[in-house]
């Protein structure tokens, strides 16, 4: 069965010095976060953009991965705390998201450090965030198991 999330964006003026908002629609969770462009390629200054919400997603996404992948090889996680950090540049075709890096930092007792990298790279290949963006972003994953 099909899962559909939905969210909203507004917009007011040109690219460049116009603003708006996004929200969720979906679970009306978060409403009405500001976005501009300056917030997407310069300092965001308290403002918010696709890339940002791209950057939650995988990270969200990978933790959830990364947790159900170490399950399946007979171990829980305490914690795994996860970054995403989501690139764009400015190409011929205009501006692209060109990567997304994962940190990752994982308390789970009784593993080795091969079995924790393994299942991280698993992890990064099999979430579907990641599964949308192969082929298309260059994906990475930095994983560190702590005591």
């Amino acid at each position: 069965m099909a899962v559909t999330r939905s969210a909203t964006a507004t917009w007011q003026g040109d690219l460049l010095g116009g603003s708006g908002t996004a929200s969720s629609a979906t679970s009306d969770f978060w409403r009405d976060l500001p976005t501009s462009w300056e917030s997407r390629t310069e300092e965001p200054g308290g403002m918010t953009g696709p890339e940002e919400f791209l950057a939650a997603a995988h990270a969200s996404c990978f933790s959830m991965a990364f947790s159900n992948e170490l399950a399946k090889a007979g171990f829980v996680a305490d914690r795994v705390e996860v970054r995403a950090d989501v690139s764009a540049d400015k190409r011929e075709s205009g501006w692209t998201v060109v990567s997304s890096h994962l940190t990752a930092r994982g308390w789970v007792p009784g593993i080795d450090e091969e079995t924790f990298q393994a299942m991280a790279a698993k992890a990064k290949d099999g979430c579907p965030i990641s599964r949308a963006l192969s082929g298309n972003v260059e994906l990475s994953v930095d994983a560190t198991l702590e005591a």
